[in-house]
């Protein structure tokens, strides 16, 4: 209709977005963001009860929120999350079809040199990593390390991160050496972080892998115990806060206890993170 001065308005000329909504084409919708950080709690007490199926019905909730809501930004948060779901559920497809999803997302939103990029970066390496398609892993690690290391606000923690989890795709790719490097650079940023011994101890861990790997455990069997010993000492140091993501470190890394006879170790860390599970 015409306003009081007798001026068309854009209502009176244009058609509608669709049938079923008012919004004419050219006019931007009205952004209702979805409530992120309440999403991401209400996510880790679902994981921290390895409740799987409720984390998944819960993500793709708030998904089809986010595109009503045209949250853009809500959006590529609910896709990283998927894509991380996803690998730890071994759902290739379904992982790969979020991960396209989050890169188009950065690119849509222009974010491609933020922070927000290198933790999608991360993400999806993380998982083409897990499904072993390390040829576009390390190329999005490589992205990713550009971004945090060329800004200056990135947290130390997630630069751990990304050095550990971009060192076993390394070591996946047979480049041992640059592998071992990135696993010093975690350990050292990580002695900065509250609660970094968690990340440590995964780091030595990781490098006791990666000694077997390149060596052979005959020929690394000394370092590789002494790392196993120093790991074991951080996951059972009494000051460690001993919430959900501790008993999944826990879980995470009894196996690798196990492969190399730790079998004690590895039943310890076990019962620490059922009698967590059983608690919350």
């Amino acid at each position: 209709m015409s306003n009081d001065k007798g001026y068309l308005t854009p209502e009176d000329y244009a058609e509608p977005r669709c049938l079923l909504c008012d919004e004419p084409y050219g006019v931007m919708p009205e952004v209702k963001a979805v409530p992120q950080q309440r999403i991401i709690q209400k996510m880790n007490e679902y994981m921290s009860r390895r409740d799987y199926q409720g984390a998944e019905r819960h993500l793709k909730y708030w998904l089809e929120e986010a595109r009503l809501g045209h949250d853009k930004g809500g959006e590529l948060m609910i896709r990283n999350e998927l894509v991380g779901h996803y690998r730890k559920t071994g759902e290739k497809e379904n992982a790969f079809e979020s991960a396209e999803e989050a890169l188009r997302l950065v690119k849509e939103l222009g974010f491609e040199e933020n922070i927000s990029a290198g933790t999608t970066y991360i993400n999806v390496a993380t998982a083409y990593n897990a499904f072993s398609e390390n040829g576009k892993s390390i190329e999005l690690f490589r992205k990713a390390k550009e971004v945090y290391e060329n800004n200056g606000r990135t947290a130390p923690e997630l630069l751990g991160g990304l050095y550990n989890n971009m060192a076993l795709t390394l070591v996946a790719l047979g480049s041992f050496e640059e592998a071992f490097s990135l696993y010093e650079k975690a350990l050292k940023v990580m002695e900065n972080v509250e609660n970094g011994g968690l990340e440590q101890a995964i780091t030595y861990l990781n490098m006791a892998d990666l000694l077997e790997a390149r060596d052979g455990l005959e020929n690394s069997e000394s370092k590789v115990f002494e790392y196993l010993d120093t790991a074991y000492e951080l996951l059972t140091d009494e000051n460690v806060k001993k919430d959900g993501y501790y008993a999944f470190v826990c879980e995470k890394c009894a196996p690798t206890f196990s492969y190399y006879g730790y079998f004690a170790a590895a039943d310890e860390l076990k019962k620490r993170s059922e009698t967590i599970y059983e608690r919350d």
